[in-house]
């Protein structure tokens, strides 16, 4: 699986940098939608995708806590704002951090686990988006810490996507006089 393709890159980078294009699709999809459970069930399976990005640039952290994106996603759309079930999930990607550390470079994908946890339990339209977009900065530099330029790209645009949708609705908020925007 390692034999060396283009530009001498191995078989697993270049299947690395398609499957995170399928994430990229998947995420820009959610953060354009102004619903919050289409925004969570296209970030569903884009984890997904993203994990095995990470895994097959052998970035274990990140691949790591991006699967466990989709249990958290599941449980948020089940049990929005309970403290408890969000402790849970802070403990568990804190576990599977430790158990997969490898040094420093871990650093920005255990940030943006954390981030995004309480910003999906604790959080919601602008303020959760807002939080989301701090944790996707985290995931830019986690990609770029793994060689992935597709993943980079995808979390690029998705920081563009999500903070497009964020002035989206606080314009909507103002204009029709709502309050959290969303």
């Amino acid at each position: 699986m390692d034999e060396i393709g283009l530009s001498g890159m191995a078989v697993r980078e270049w299947l690395g940098q398609g499957v995170s294009l399928v994430a990229l699709a998947l995420c820009v999809a959610g953060f354009a939608s102004r619903r919050d459970d289409r925004l969570f069930a296209l970030l569903l399976v884009a984890n997904l995708a993203f994990a095995a990005q990470f895994a097959l640039f052998q970035s274990w952290v990140a691949a790591s806590i991006s699967a466990l994106i989709v249990l958290r996603i599941a449980l948020v759309r089940r049990y929005p704002g309970n403290g408890a079930v969000m402790a849970a999930m802070l403990a568990a990607t804190l576990v599977v951090a430790a158990l997969t550390w490898s040094g420093w470079r871990d650093v920005p994908a255990l940030l943006a686990g954390l981030l995004g946890t309480y910003g999906m339990f604790m959080l919601r339209g602008i303020a959760m988006r807002a939080l989301l977009a701090a944790a996707a900065c985290c995931w830019i530099i986690s990609n770029l810490l793994a060689g992935s330029i597709g993943g980079t790209l995808a979390e690029t645009l998705i920081l563009v996507t999500n903070l497009i949708t964020v002035w989206r609705l606080r314009r909507a908020a103002l204009r029709y006089g709502l309050t959290g925007g969303g």
